[in-house]
């Protein structure tokens, strides 16, 4: 996805976890950061940890959907992605996107992956892959003040 570009409908999703948010839930009142995640995907595991902060941190001002991408046939599996999101305290509603539904609308590649939409649901900020968690938050604290 390009920057500016808006938010795909969140269409697709094979199951969802922790309520269903459809786009209209997401834009309007705040930004919202959507994270691409895989329960094979060890990387994902190790940055969850400064997702929730972020998740919890910004509660009451950001919207965080988690949105599982499959990438085997393995990770297809309904029941684990409900025991790895609990076991990696993922509260926040999850996409479950077993069909890569949501993935070919984003044009996501990569597992983690982190998008960030001001609050008109236009794309304002992109990064994938391990670490970069300061560079997010300085996204967000800036969409934040606008």
């Amino acid at each position: 996805m390009k920057i500016r570009t808006p938010m795909p409908e969140l269409h697709g999703a094979t199951e969802w976890l922790n309520g269903v948010r459809t786009r209209a839930d997401l834009v309007g009142e705040r930004p919202t950061l959507i994270h691409f995640w895989s329960v094979s995907c060890s990387f994902c595991k190790d940055m969850m940890p400064h997702v929730s902060e972020i998740r919890d941190k910004y509660r009451d001002r950001l919207n965080v959907i988690a949105v599982h991408m499959p990438r085997s046939r393995e990770d297809t599996d309904p029941v684990k992605v409900r025991e790895s999101a609990a076991v990696h305290g993922i509260t926040e509603p999850v996409f479950v996107d077993g069909r890569n539904k949501l993935t070919v609308a984003f044009r996501n590649q990569y597992v983690p992956a982190y998008y960030v939409f001001d609050k008109s649901g236009r794309l304002r900020h992109y990064q994938a892959g391990e670490g970069g968690m300061p560079m997010l938050e300085k996204r967000i604290d800036r969409l934040l003040a606008e």
